[in-house]
This record gives C-alpha cells, structure tokens and sequence, in this order.
C-alpha cells in the first residue's frame, strides 16, 4: 500500500472515529432530558407550588377589620332629613346595599369586574402580572377584583408589596366562600375613597350630587364608578380637559358595558348625558347654631346609652366613635326663624365696643311642641365656636317669676288653704304689700316687689299678672315649700340638694330654658308629663336605639294645669307680658327676672307651641371649668344692654325675651289650636268668663272646680274690692327679685345673700302696651 493510499485510510478511520463520538454525545444529553425527566420536574415544581399555597391558605387567616376601614363620621339631620352637620376625622356614612339602587351597583360590576357574579373573587393572570411588576419594580399595576379590591381595603392596606399581594389573593377566597357577593359589593363601595374627602358611596353621593346613595341615577352612579381609578385628578370641578376626557370616557365605556350585559337598554343609554357633579361644598362645622345642635343630640344620646346600662365614660366613647346616623326633631324652618328673631331683637342691637357690657349678654331658647315634646328649635347662643356652653341648657341662671305658676299648681293640686283658712284660687285675696313678713314660716322672710310697690289686697290672678312677690312669697309658706318643690321635680326641674326655704318661693334655684320649656309643656299638655326631646332616632351603623317616648303619665290633674293655664293668659292681656299680646290667637305666659338683673326671661305657649327664652348677663369670656357642670362664677348684671337708659337701664322680662318670643312666633309657621284658643276644663282665671256663683272678690274664692266648663272669650278677672287699694299709678308693674328683710340663719339656704334690687320693666312692657296689639303679629 502506498503512502497516499495509508493517508487515505487514516482519515476514512478518522471520520468513522469523530462519526460514533457524535452520536454517543447526542445520547448523553438524551438521557439527561428525557421527556420523562422533564414532565417529573413540572410536576415536581407544581406539587411544591400547590403545596406552598395550601400552607399559605392555612397558615393566613381573615383578620380583623382595620381601624380605617371602620372610621365613620357621626350624621347629624334636621327632622325633615337634611344633612345638619357631619363630626368625625372620616367623612364616611356605611350604608346597607339596600340603600343603592340595583342600577347603580351594576355600574360598579360593569367597569371593575364583569364577572363579579361568576368568578371565585380573584384574578389569577390579574395577580400575577400584579406581582411581577412589583417584584421587577415597576410600580403599581392593576388587575385586581372587587373582592381583591374590598379586600385590601377593609382588611390589609395600601401597600405595594408582594407579601400583601399573596396574602390579599388568599384573604379573597376565603372571603369569597364565606360572604355573600352582595356583603362583598357592599363593602367594596363603603370602603373605597371617592375624592373630596368622601369615603363610601353615602358621603360621595352627598359630595358630588348633594343626594343620598338611595337617590343615585344609574348616570350618577356610572361618574362615581369611574372616579374610583383617579378621584383627584377626575373630579369633574378641578380636572384639566384631559381629566373631564378620561373621565368622560370611562363614563361611557361604564355604560357601554351595561348594555352589552343586559343591565340597561340602548334606548336609555341613548337618552342619558353626562351627570355634572355640583361644586364642592366646605363640610359642614359647628359654627353658629350647628354646635348646640350637635351637642344636645349627642348629650340626649348619651343619656339614653347610660339608662341601657352603659357608664358614663363607655356612652361617650361610643358616641364619639363615630358610626352614627342621628336625626333631631328639629324644625329647619323653626330653627331658622328663631335665630332671626334673637338677632333682629337683640344681638344686632348690641355694640361691645361702644358699650362693653353688651359683651356680657347671652341669649338662649328653647321651642317645644306641647303635643309630641319633640324640640322643634334651639337657639344656643351667637356661635358655638366662641362660646360653647349652651345657654339653652344650662342651669346655673335663677328662673325667677317663671317659677311662680309652679306655687299655684301645688296650691290647687294639694286644695291648699290660706294661713286664714281659705281655699287658694284665682280669685283668693292676698295682702300684696311690699316687704311684708310671711306668716307660718319658722325663718324670716320678707320680700319687696318691684318697684317697692305696695298692691293692698289682690287677687292670686292680679299677682301673676304683675308678678307680685309678697303674695306668692307667702303662697309658698301656705302650700309647703317642700311640696312646691316635689312639684317642680315632677314638671323636670332639677331639684337635688335644693331646700326649702321661702326665699325658693322667688324661683332662686337654677333653672335652663330647656327645662322651663318642659315645665310650661306640661301645663299646655293638661298636665301630662312633657319631656323636651331632642332626639328623632339614633342609628349605631344601621341599628336603631331605642328612644323614650317624651310624653309621660300624669304628673297634675287636667284641672290644675289648664287652671295654671288660664291664669298665665292674664299675664299676656293685662300684665307684664302683654308685649306679645294678640287678636289673632291665646297665648299664656310669665316674665321673670332675677335678682341683681343677672337674667330675665319670658316662657310662653299657645296650644301648640311652648317657648322658653333667657336672657342672661355672663362676664365675656367666662366659660365652664372642666370638673364643675356650671360654675358659680361670671355672673353680671345685664343693666343697659343694648344701650338702654330708661329706668336705669336695667332689663326685665317683658322686654328682650318677650321681644324675641313675639318675633319667633310671629313667623314660627304653626297651627294655634281649634281657632286659636286653649281647652281649658277650669272655671278660674283669665282665660275663663268669671261664674255667676262666684262670690264678690271680697271674699276668697272656693276651691277649683273638678267638673269642666267651656272655654270663654278672655276676660280680665274680677277686680279687688273698693276697700283694697289699688297700685299707684306712677308705678311699674315688674317681674324682679327683691330681698327680703332678714336673712335665714346659718346652715340654711346656700344661695347668695339676695342684695336690696329691684328692676322695674323696661320700655315695652305691660305700661307701654296697654290697650293696644303690638307689632310682631298681624291684625
């Protein structure tokens, strides 16, 4: 063989050679990827992967609802259900998916999640691109369902992290398995943020279309779906042209979806625009008269939890909390009104800087509905913001002369006699001289009347009319003061630790509008327990509490209260608070004053309305001390308030409180009775024609009849005898506190001494009026 013959053999082995190592390499990585390998490895990878999220459904429990999730506002309403005023650090109301209209919740369905109805509550491909994203650090990325979206909102948080994004998968399901879709909705559309401070679909429907979420059209409902992606830079009232576009076509595109799943007609669809939101309007604060408001439900509200067994500390927690819906019998209109009528009769008249002592007046009222007790207006003061104690409600102002019809309803409740053994009546004679000393009483009393005026022999009628304090000074004496007190706390005054003194007799205790109000309630309702309630309804997150009914049992006979009544009538036609006088309809009331002229005040009623209005002089700036209810302390003289000058300037009964009662009433827009007049079953008083039996006014009149007799036209009441003299006419009629001659004894009453006072009635009062109707009411 030749050398180009061994060469050539050498490379036909060598490529034989490199031809078998080729194919033993092939096999190699054959055997090493087979497809059996290959599958036991996906399986593999699988039955750990199932197992990982077994252990990680087991092992993530559904926790607690958190703390935001569950913050709601408090909602505060009118009677007719206008928003008052909502309090809380989050504006959220939750309502029931009863409460949004089947349209409104398909737009939801129809934009987040078309398969809602249908789906196990996640999105597998959703959550998974979500995770990606996060872990490859692309940010934020959508996907998620409405059960992933309620999920993270009611239970997790905002967080972009993969460990919430697994658990917010896991959470879904269970959530899915235990709760129905329709809980799950409803959660998702309380629990979302819409823009303008509105979290939930109540506060947004309020925020954007000034309705509750029961109002929303499904055009509404499609805006307020389509917000949910970008509430800032969608709300229609601050968006750029780009915004209004984005929005614009989610909008439709929210629509367009309803249609193709059969949630609304393409007619309708065609028929709808665009629903503009309002403008946004600031959250409503306790300025002005809000505060009061709020603060008397929210007091009457705790009270009501305390009585369900609840501590004191545990019901105002619980309040405070947030969650409620609360409904006030307040009357809009009414509110309104009463407002206007203090501010044109008094604190537009008031100029502290020229005269610092206007600084120190304080004005409260209360208005009730006889019939109901439903407080149908409140009148705080000028600004809860400034001055946050209500003077509606507070009690450390004596009530002066507007205690005095509660001596003569325990008079004629208990047929009490005179220290001479006569049946006390209307018509029963008193000595009304000035500075006279009581009979019958162990400690020395001797009050003067105002004015120091000296009245002889009186009627009890005669002395309610002018608030005469030597009569019903000693009237007290003859009933018992520790009666006339009982009575007091029976009609709702607070009489705890009060004694029995006689100088009580002169209404030294304290007293709130609220609850004279309820006093003189009672008498209107013919002695039936009146309780001035607030409260409407309360609901705690849809569950209603129960509310008392205010009006209660008999506390005085029919007889008593509407002779009580009927005296009262004489005050307004012939005595110290004929300012608010009228043909058109009856009205019975009582002017007080207390002493020093620290408070002055008018409580007055027709048949269907009861209003209590106290004036009184607060040094500027005097607040409650945290600890004591209401301080002792702060207490002026309202003397020339408003600039007045006449007869020294000092205030009474018959002026700015009868002033802004007239005002108030003049336009409270309420129905006076049957023609305008009280049913009275009395045969006394000046409500009532007096009886032809009756004897001569010089001899006291029998006891109160129990038998009724029809109401009269008014009347004035028999005059005293020709013996008794009469007032003298250069003298002023007056409502005020005067000190007796000689103080108790220690250890006795712990009222301040009263000081030698007495304001005589200001310029509109009973002499300024005689004879003549006064302005407030049409002829």
């Amino acid at each position: 063989m030749g050398r180009a013959d061994e060469r050539r053999a050498r490379q036909q082995a060598a490529r034989r050679a490199g031809r078998r190592g080729g194919k033993g390499g092939k096999r190699g990585i054959r055997r090493l990827f087979t497809w059996k390998k290959i599958l036991g490895a996906v399986l593999g990878t699988a039955v750990v992967a199932i197992g990982a999220f077994l252990f990680l459904y087991l092992s993530v429990p559904v926790p607690a609802a958190n703390a935001d999730a569950q913050r709601q506002s408090n909602v505060y309403r009118y009677s007719d259900g206008t928003v008052l005023a909502r309090t809380g650090a989050v504006n959220r109301e939750i309502v029931g998916l009863d409460q949004v209209p089947r349209g409104v919740q398909h737009t939801f369905v129809a934009l987040e999640n078309k398969t809602f109805y249908q789906d196990s509550g996640v999105d597998f491909k959703g959550t998974a691109r979500a995770l990606l994203s996060t872990v490859t650090g692309h940010g934020k990325q959508g996907g998620s369902t409405i059960t992933q979206q309620y999920v993270k909102n009611y239970y997790l948080n905002q967080d972009q992290t993969a460990t919430r994004k697994l658990k917010e998968l896991v959470i879904s399901l269970k959530v899915d398995r235990n709760k129905s879709k329709g809980d799950i909705l409803a959660g998702y559309m309380n629990t979302s943020y819409y823009g303008r401070n509105a979290y939930g679909i109540q506060a947004a429907a309020q925020a954007y279309y000034g309705v509750d979420a029961s109002r929303l059209t499904v055009d509404q409902g499609a805006y307020l779906a389509a917000l949910l992606q970008a509430p800032s830079q969608y709300d229609w009232a601050v968006a750029t042209p780009t915004g209004k576009k984005l929005v614009t076509q989610r909008w439709a595109d929210v629509l367009k979806n309803m249609v193709s799943m059969h949630w609304l007609s393409e007619q309708d669809r065609a028929a709808m625009k665009f629903p503009v939101p309002i403008e946004p309007r600031p959250q409503a604060g306790l300025g002005g008269q809000t505060g009061y408001l709020v603060d008397a439900a929210d007091r009457e509200l705790e009270n009501r939890l305390e009585a369900q067994g609840a501590s004191a500390s545990d019901a105002q927690a619980r309040v405070a909390a947030g969650g409620w819906t609360i409904t006030l019998n307040v009357d809009r209109k009414k509110e309104a009104q009463l407002e206007k009528a203090v501010k044109a009769q008094l604190t537009s008249k008031l100029e502290s800087k020229e005269r610092p002592r206007d600084a120190d007046a304080q004005a409260g009222a209360v208005s009730v509905d006889p019939g109901t007790g439903r407080v149908l207006a409140l009148y705080g003061g000028k600004d809860y913001t400034t001055h946050a104690t209500s003077n509606a409600t507070r009690e450390d102002y004596q009530p002066a002369s507007t205690f005095k019809p509660v001596i003569f309803a325990t008079a004629l409740e208990k047929r009490a006699r005179t220290q001479d053994g006569e049946p006390i009546g209307a018509s029963t004679l008193y000595d009304g001289t000035s500075g006279r000393p009581v009979k019958g009483s162990s400690i020395a009393f001797a009050p003067t009347n105002e004015d120091h005026t000296d009245y002889g022999r009186i009627t009890v009628q005669k002395a309610m009319d002018d608030s005469v304090n030597s009569v019903f000074a000693q009237m007290g004496v003859d009933v018992g003061m520790t009666d006339v007190l009982k009575t007091g706390g029976k009609l709702g005054m607070d009489m705890k630790n009060q004694q029995p003194y006689p100088s009580q007799t002169l209404g030294t205790m304290g007293a709130s509008p609220f609850q004279m109000a309820g006093v003189y309630a009672t008498f209107d309702n013919h002695g039936r327990l009146v309780t001035p309630a607030v409260l409407k309804s309360a609901k705690d997150q849809g569950r209603s509490i129960a509310l008392p009914d205010p009006i209660g049992g008999q506390v005085l006979t029919r007889n008593t209260a509407d002779s009580v009544t009927s005296v009262l009538t004489g005050v307004v036609d012939q005595g110290t608070g004929s300012i608010v006088r009228t043909k058109n309809f009856q009205v019975a009331g009582k002017t007080g004053t207390s002493d020093d002229d620290v408070s002055a005040w008018f409580t007055g009623f027709t048949p269907d309305l009861v209003t209590s209005v106290g004036l009184f002089g607060e040094a500027a700036g005097a607040e409650s001390v945290e600890g004591k209810k209401y301080p002792q302390y702060g207490h002026v003289p309202l003397t020339g308030t408003g600039g007045l000058v006449a007869q020294g300037g000092r205030v009474n009964g018959g002026g700015y409180p009868a002033q802004i009662w007239g005002a108030y009433m003049s336009g409270a827009d309420t129905v006076h009775g049957a023609a305008g007049r009280f049913d009275l079953d009395t045969d006394q008083g000046a409500a009532v024609a007096p009886s032809p039996t009756l004897s001569p006014p010089t001899s006291p009149s029998t006891s109160p009849s129990t038998s009724p007799s029809p109401t009269h036209s008014v009347s004035p009441p028999p005059s005293p005898s020709s013996s008794s003299p009469a007032p003298p006419t250069s003298s002023t009629p007056g409502d005020g506190q005067s000190p007796p001659s000689s103080q108790e004894p220690p250890g006795g009453d712990t009222s301040p001494p009263i000081p030698p006072f007495s304001p005589p009635a200001q310029p509109g009062g009973a002499d300024n009026d005689a004879g003549r109707d006064n302005g407030f009411f049409s002829p």
